[in-house]
């Protein structure tokens, strides 16, 4: 979810509220059932369990945590594995702002109902190491190994952001995308690599035990190849198969939150108001669990049209600056179906036999980047 009502006073709260604007009660997100409670000095009780608020409260963390868990942070704290010592006090202030959007990643693929088994609980886990390469420990390099996910603090600083955007020739560099792209080296391997998935896989993004070295250097001595946009969503994408598949992970987190915001929001586009150019009326969904591809793809499309004019008047750049051809459309429907498979818990059962082609949507308004 991303809209909330007060539990005092109905008011829309959002999903990084600390309190109600209308009222300014406290309030905090029980994560079971991603719902807004009230925060109380006591607690509150919920299905036979008590709530209170998390001890990085502080650090603008708005979770709950259950009281006999034995620890006053929440679960979204407790898979932070490293972070600044306390007395980098500039690095702990960056450290409040990339933790919401730790916390966004987490709620979605919680919505996604993918699983999520914390660092601490399981080796190999999902756990992040948020670190800044300013505070005198050498750089810190953005990545993913064993579980753990690796974020530069660094990048929460527009500048230092946007010269690396810049540098790398990149339509699009934000930390929440940094997460859902890293995210994606970690399902793939737990969702995919060990699963019935892998053929499919292969077949789709290429050979990911081809040397990843060789890729690396490949990439950034001679650049994406000629006619990439035919077969990739980002230039990035084209390095080696781990790539394309996170880059592609990222892109179906991107849609999918974005429309379940439209959805929750009631934002409709009416055929009959545009009879030349729209071919149905495009009612977003707040999941397309059980819904093809093409269906959520088709939707994205003309939402991302109106997502880009409405950037664009305000004197920015489009919203969603990629364009989504058929080979992408395929590599698409691949995640989707994975996504599926895992919510409904048989991740390891068979691949089904590709029998749902998707139709790409045609390229976005943006253009491929």
């Amino acid at each position: 979810m991303h809209y909330y009502r007060c539990p005092q006073c109905s008011g829309l709260t959002y999903s990084d509220s600390l309190a109600c604007p209308s009222c300014g009660t406290e309030i905090g997100i029980h994560p079971p059932s991603q719902r807004v409670l009230p925060v109380l000095p006591d607690g509150v009780e919920r299905d036979g369990t008590r709530w209170v608020a998390c001890g990085n409260r502080d650090q603008r963390c708005n979770w709950l945590v259950d009281t006999a868990s034995g620890d006053a942070r929440c679960t979204a704290c407790r898979m932070t594995r490293r972070s600044p010592e306390p007395d980098d006090t500039l690095a702990i202030a960056k450290l409040a702002r990339v933790a919401k959007d730790k916390r966004r990643l987490l709620l979605h693929l919680a919505s996604l109902g993918l699983p999520i088994t914390p660092w601490y609980e399981q080796q190999g886990g999902l756990g992040f190491d948020l670190l800044s390469s300013r505070s005198g420990n050498g750089p810190v390099r953005i990545g993913h190994a064993g579980g753990i996910i690796t974020i530069d603090l660094a990048e929460s600083l527009d500048d230092h952001r946007e010269r690396l955007r810049v540098s790398l020739g990149e339509p699009y560099r934000t930390m929440l995308g940094h997460f859902r792209h890293e995210s994606g080296h970690y399902y793939q391997r737990v969702l995919v690599e060990t699963t019935d998935w892998i053929g499919e896989c292969r077949e789709l993004f290429g050979d990911e035990r081809v040397s990843y070295a060789d890729a690396i250097s490949r990439h950034y001595s001679q650049g994406a190849p000629q006619g990439w946009v035919q077969g990739y969503i980002s230039e990035y994408a084209t390095m080696h198969p781990w790539e394309d598949f996170a880059e592609t992970w990222a892109h179906y987190l991107h849609i999918t939150d974005t429309l379940g915001v439209l959805a929750e929001a009631g934002v409709e586009l009416l055929a009959d108001r545009h009879p030349d150019l729209l071919p149905r009326d495009i009612t977003p969904r707040t999941s397309y669990h059980g819904r093809e591809a093409r269906e959520m793809l088709q939707d994205w499309y003309w939402c991302s049209k109106l997502l880009n004019r409405a950037n664009q008047a305000m004197g920015k750049g489009d919203l969603y600056p990629f364009g989504i051809v058929a080979a992408v459309a395929r590599k698409l429907d691949f995640v989707h179906r994975v996504v599926q498979d895992a919510s409904a818990g048989s991740a390891a059962s068979a691949a089904p036999d590709g029998e749902h082609e998707p139709v790409a949507a045609p390229a976005s308004a943006g253009g491929a980047a």
